[in-house]
């Protein structure tokens, strides 16, 4: 249930290929157990809905599409390493969003997260000028 710990997975060394970028799913797993995976998928959950709340509060068309556009990235992208690492797809070479090993990976999503911050700051100016919500206060 909470897995063998963090650093003591036995089946990264001689059973998984390629367990730090491709199959790091299967690792977290087996280190984490199943409440450290159900906290990697609500996390995604979470990622998601942030993103979706962001569409829908703008009342620009394109900030609605650039966000459909990352949520299909990134939900599709997690979904296919998921799908691999359960077998239930082919091994397709797609790494986990945010955590499996990679620099061109890692530096792309970062420039989408970028881009959503600037459209999460769009939206809710779009939202406090015509009263949908009021912004936020930090």
């Amino acid at each position: 249930m909470f897995g063998e710990g963090m650093g003591q997975s036995r089946q990264k060394v001689h059973w998984i290929p390629e367990a730090h970028n491709d199959f790091i799913f299967a690792v977290l797993g087996e280190e984490l157990g199943f409440i450290g995976a159900a906290v990697v998928l609500i996390l995604f959950a979470t990622l998601a809905f942030a993103i979706y709340r962001i569409a829908t509060l703008s009342g620009d068309f394109f900030v609605t599409l650039v966000c459909g556009g990352a949520l299909v990235w990134i939900l599709g992208q997690t979904v296919l390493n998921i799908g691999v690492v359960t077998g239930l797809v082919p091994v397709v070479g797609i790494p986990l969003p945010f955590i499996s090993y990679g620099g061109s990976s890692m530096i792309s999503l970062l420039a989408l997260t970028g881009v959503l911050l600037s459209c999460s700051r769009h939206s809710e100016k779009m939202a406090a000028r015509t009263g949908r919500i009021a912004p936020a206060t930090f």
